[in-house]
């Protein structure tokens, strides 16, 4: 991770032990991502990449070491520095599409209802969904549920994203058409974008550079550049350099689940 550019996130020596195990989950964790940079967290099931978001989103407190967003400590009540989207939409089922995006700035408060109708409208269209704002959730697909849940995320301001296996539920074909609309999203907004996936495929074709979790306890991210440039789509994927990536990452994943 490109020490020469602003850290949008670094972990110094993180350490997290679930009250239920004998053993630290997240041992001694460094890293750091730059500002503006789009990268992949792979690993087996269970080895702890979701708990690197949890700490990261203050629903845990780390055991030991500090975590820095934009080079300052979370905790101490700070808000508001990271947006988090989980694996499912979570769209309240009694509110419509476009009251699920405005949450973020009615929890917030200091604005108008009216106020926060016309950023969630404006949010809807930014994602591909205008006119969608009336409806309820269980009026829209898979992906257009997915598409929602972003919009809000974007609507807590933040530059940094953490979207924890949000197309993991979609069937494949909406599943790499939701990949493309990121990527889009991503270079449009210039957001620092964390993706937690098992789906290694999805992580090559993502990232600027694959992090992987190459055992457990998670003592380190083994940082795995991509070769090749944004903007990119799908036809890179065929490239010898791309499927060696690939194919290098499940014998990583593979020897990790053997181990």
């Amino acid at each position: 991770m490109d020490t020469g550019k602003m850290t949008a996130l670094e972990f110094e020596s993180v350490s997290y032990r679930y009250p239920s195990e004998e053993f630290d989950i997240i041992d001694g964790l460094s890293f750091r991502v730059e500002r503006g940079s789009f990268h992949c967290i792979v690993g087996t099931s269970g080895c702890g990449k979701s708990t690197i978001f949890r700490l990261t989103n203050g629903l845990l407190a780390s055991k030991a070491g500090r975590i820095l967003v934009e080079g300052a400590p979370i905790g101490g009540g700070r808000k508001q520095y990271c947006g988090y989207m989980p694996q499912k939409d979570l769209l309240l089922p009694w509110r419509t599409v476009g009251e699920n995006v405005a949450l973020p700035l009615e929890i917030r408060g200091g604005s108008s209802k009216a106020e926060r109708r016309d950023r969630a409208e404006a949010a809807l269209e930014d994602v591909g969904l205008a006119g969608c704002a009336g409806k309820m959730p269980h009026e829209l697909s898979g992906g257009m549920r997915q598409r929602a849940a972003f919009a809000r995320t974007m609507l807590t301001g933040s530059d940094l994203l953490l979207l924890d296996e949000p197309f993991s539920a979609l069937d494949f074909l909406t599943r790499i058409t939701m990949q493309e609309w990121l990527l889009d999203q991503w270079q449009r907004h210039k957001k620092t974008i964390l993706f937690i996936t098992h789906d290694v495929e999805e992580a090559v074709f993502l990232s600027s550079s694959v992090l992987a979790v190459a055992d457990t306890p998670i003592r380190s991210l083994l940082e795995v550049p991509v070769p090749a440039d944004y903007p990119r789509d799908r036809s890179c994927l065929k490239r010898p350099e791309m499927t060696d990536l690939r194919e290098g990452l499940i014998d990583l994943l593979r020897k990790q689940v053997k181990g």
